[in-house]
């Protein structure tokens, strides 16, 4: 299970903070995720974050696991 969160994880970085830096600097759109959900600017980064948020969440229970 948490290899699956890992690889959705990543997908929600790379799609988030594309659609961030196209929007921000070149104004139109890059990516996958505008097809499914029209957010603003920062909710895009927020996507991102998100993504990173579960990476470091998973890690640290695989390490508070392996004690």
């Amino acid at each position: 299970m948490r290899g699956f969160i890992n690889v959705v994880a990543v997908i929600a970085i790379i799609q988030g903070s594309g659609e961030f830096i196209g929007r921000v600097w070149f104004d139109r759109e890059w990516g996958f995720l505008h097809r499914l959900v029209e957010l603003p600017v920062p909710g895009y980064l927020g996507v991102a974050v998100a993504g990173v948020v579960a990476l470091v969440w998973t890690d640290v229970a695989k390490k508070r696991e392996q004690g």
